[in-house]
């Protein structure tokens, strides 16, 4: 694939290290089921703000990175819009997209601090507003049991995506051009979908290879111990 510098295949999905804006291109127009992506909004939330916030315990530090410095341009929306038919857009809001009956939105139930109340999320499904409440919150997570160990700094909970694909229960194949640490990828692993990404930045599409694998293998194991 053009501008691939890594493919890495997992299961039945699909994994490119690279620029999305030149993968994307190897891509024929709706190519996939649907689009199901978390793209830059261009917050500064890679640029080591986090670890100054007050929050009940010691913020993680995530690095110092420029990539959500600014929002992806109008040319890239349009470009994963005609990926697929269906399309959920974390972030929606800080986009040009058409309008909308259906927006997601999910409340992250996360009591008093400078992050948003609730993120937006525009689909062009043809239903009424969707809600979602999971409490996401620095060491504070919806289910304490079984928390997920938070290695990136806009990383969405797995059981948030899993309730958008549930939404779009009729799309097969997934792709995320913005994949992070690979959330949507288990969450379609999770589901049985196929699942294609794509990540720019080495260090996060390692994490999301060995999160998707640990989560294919756990599947493998379930399914043999049955």
């Amino acid at each position: 694939m053009k501008g691939a510098r890594r493919v890495e295949k997992i299961g039945g999905h699909t994994l490119y290290l690279g620029d999305c804006v030149e993968i994307m291109e190897g891509f024929g127009p709706k190519e996939f089921d649907a689009v199901v992506t978390d793209p830059p909004y261009g917050l500064g939330e890679a640029a080591g703000k986090n670890k100054s916030r007050v929050q009940l315990s010691a913020a993680k530090d995530y690095g110092n990175s420029d990539w959500d410095n600014q929002p992806v341009n109008q040319e890239v929306v349009d470009q994963i819009l005609s990926l697929s038919d269906l399309q959920v857009i974390f972030g929606g809001n800080y986009y040009s997209l058409p309008p909308s009956s259906c927006w997601f939105v999910w409340d992250k139930d996360n009591n008093s601090n400078d992050f948003a109340d609730c993120e937006l999320v525009w689909t062009n499904l043809k239903m009424a507003v969707r809600k979602i409440k999971y409490r996401w919150n620095g060491m504070l997570q919806e289910d304490m049991r079984n928390k997920e160990n938070r290695v990136h700094p806009t990383q969405k909970p797995v059981p948030v995506m899993v309730w958008c694909l549930e939404k779009i229960a009729e799309s097969k194949s997934i792709m995320d051009p913005f994949m992070g640490s690979g959330t949507t990828g288990v969450a379609c692993e999770r589901l049985g979908r196929k699942f294609t990404g794509i990540e720019i930045d080495e260090n996060y599409f390692d994490i999301a290879c060995k999160r998707i694998e640990q989560e294919v293998n756990q599947l493998k194991m379930n399914f043999e111990g049955v």
